[in-house]
């Protein structure tokens, strides 16, 4: 149901590595065996086709294999992972989950049958279609998660297409777009998935070593990290061919300086949404921000500076939010964009746009130049309402060492006041303990 296709691919890849997890590799007929072991699993549990089913825990070969059985039986898919433990009751309940396979630490597995009934209609005419489904959560604009399904097997027909085979580390969840698209990007192509065990900055740099990655995809949040804590000057990552971002914007500072520290290694731009899939890109040159967009399957347009997009791999519908599609099927990204010919630049979520007395203030852009300051570990920025302004320009940093907040302020005032705009200066400024990014290094505003 979907993927045959897919399994008949990676039966050509035989004796090749296809995952290493926990710093063991297993081939694609090791991940064959074991789909078979997930299919009769299935059967003996009586998971029945187009019935809900949660896929609880991160990138191993056991949830790997799940997930194609899954799939295979036509059933709707719901993987959770760390990040959502805050929601994940909630998530459970609006996925309207029927069955749930949780995982451990050691790749340990529980069944449990949650008994639940399904009812609403996006799910039942997936079900009557006998198609495989997917359910991920993603923020609106308010902050609500939104629940996104996706007809399965159109969402994979882009990996029909060959790409060349690398050695991916899993950066992004599984439970996240971009997850979805590391894992099956690199199995169609018979590529090896590198599971890591967490994702701080030294942890990936000695995995790319140790395991010769090829491509590392990840966040300029993360990317800025790296930067700091200098930690690529203690492992040999020769090995790294690509590092694509993508999921926020990219401060200018932070992509001049990667391209200073590894000159051989292209940078790509990535776009891509839960509703919508990842998209096609080409960056036009690793130290640009200017980025082409689309590929097979994909249409853009750009109306009054916002980025819609039409695609064949768009989803079904919200499962607890109205559809968001005009009625030629195109999708606002709410993304702020700049034109030159067939390239775009992403300024910024219109929702996260401060207005300052009628000027448009782009928070990446004061980022960037915070982030290019001594002593400045991280920034975001945002709008305060003010009855003269409309509103002012907040900044929180992090520091590397103890700073007077009056001292931080002032350095920060001037050094801006050379760099920007003066409505784009920042008029506050807090001093910050906590991280300022998400468990997926996304920057929290």
């Amino acid at each position: 149901m979907g993927i045959q296709w897919l399994l008949d691919k990676m039966r050509t890849y035989s004796g090749k590595e296809a995952i290493v997890w926990k710093d063991q590799p297993f081939t694609y007929d090791y991940l064959l065996e074991k789909k078979g072991f997930w299919t009769r699993n299935l059967n003996e549990n009586k998971v029945a086709n187009g019935e809900v089913v949660i896929m609880e825990g991160d990138y191993s070969p056991a949830i790997c294999t799940l997930l194609l059985a899954l799939i295979e039986n036509g059933n709707i898919v719901v993987p959770l992972t760390s990040a959502t433990f805050a929601n994940r009751e909630e998530f459970i309940k609006i996925a309207q989950g029927q069955k749930l396979y949780k995982f451990d630490s050691d790749d340990n597995f529980t069944f449990s049958d949650l008994k639940a009934g399904v009812t609403h209609p996006l799910i039942k005419k997936l079900q009557l279609e006998n198609s495989p489904g997917l359910v991920l959560f993603s923020s609106g604009s308010t902050g609500e998660p939104k629940a996104v399904l996706h007809n399965f097997a159109n969402l994979l027909e882009k990996y029909k297409v060959a790409r060349p085979t690398l050695r991916t580390v899993t950066f992004l969840l599984l439970d996240h777009i971009g997850g979805i698209n590391t894992m099956f990007h690199t199995l169609s192509n018979g590529g090896c998935v590198i599971t890591v065990e967490n994702r701080n900055p030294e942890y990936i740099c000695q995995t790319i070593e140790k395991h010769r990655v090829e491509l590392l995809p990840t966040s300029p949040t993360f990317l800025n990290l790296l930067l700091l804590s200098e930690q690529y000057k203690s492992f040999d990552l020769s090995s790294l061919q690509t590092i694509s971002y993508g999921t926020e914007p990219m401060p200018e500072s932070t992509l001049r300086r990667l391209n200073e520290i590894f000159p051989g290694v292209r940078l790509l731009q990535t776009y891509g949404l839960s509703e919508l899939g990842i998209l096609r890109s080409k960056s036009k040159d690793s130290s640009s921000l200017w980025v082409k967009v689309g590929g097979e399957g994909y249409e853009t347009k750009v109306v009054n500076g916002i980025l819609y997009i039409k695609t064949e791999s768009a989803m079904l519908g919200y499962l607890n939010a109205p559809s968001p599609f005009d009625e030629d099927g195109w999708f606002n990204t709410e993304d702020e964009v700049e034109v030159d010919g067939e390239y775009i630049r992403i300024k910024g979520r219109k929702s996260d746009i401060i207005n300052v007395g009628g000027q448009k203030v782009y928070p990446a852009e004061v980022e960037s130049v915070l982030l290019e300051m001594e002593n400045i570990t991280d920034a975001s920025v945002t709008g305060e309402r003010n009855p003269i302004m409309g509103n002012i320009v907040v900044a929180k940093v992090n520091l590397d060492h103890q700073e007077d907040i009056k001292s931080v302020t002032k350095r920060i005032k001037s050094y801006c006041k050379d760099r920007l705009a003066p409505y784009k200066v920042p008029v506050k400024v807090t001093v910050m303990e906590e991280r300022q990014f998400s468990e997926r290094y996304k920057r929290k505003r």
